[in-house]
């Protein structure tokens, strides 16, 4: 973030030292490391957050794009369920109705055979 050296760093000190005092510098350093470790503290935590919210717009894109693919699926299936089943019946359904107009037609030709009562032998 900052590029700051040693020797700049020393610096500081010195004429923090020359400032502030020698009796109240170690106060003022303690008070100091505090806030900018409370600043720390905030940039991470917004950080995170900046984080935690594109992994969730990450998330939802890929929900969606699943959503997608699924439905997308189910429509290739039900396309391919639906034509094999129009594929399988029509001949089925040919099938029965010629075999009923062959038994019409057989039962029709077979005529009832009328049994003459025999006479008993004498």
């Amino acid at each position: 973030m900052f590029d700051i050296g040693f020797s700049e760093l020393l610096v500081i000190g010195i004429v923090a030292l020359v400032v502030i005092g020698p009796e109240r510098l170690p106060k003022v350093a303690r008070t100091l490391g505090h806030l900018l470790g409370r600043a720390q503290r905030y940039v991470n935590d917004v950080k995170s957050d900046i984080n935690r919210e594109i992994q969730l717009d990450e998330l939802k894109k890929l929900q969606a794009q699943v959503s997608d693919s699924a439905r997308a699926l189910e429509d290739s299936v039900r396309k391919e369920y639906e034509s094999a089943r129009s594929s399988i019946e029509n001949p089925a359904q040919e099938a029965v109705a010629d075999l009923e107009a062959t038994a019409k037609l057989a039962a029709e030709s077979v005529q009832p055979i009328h049994d003459t009562p025999s006479k008993p032998a004498a």
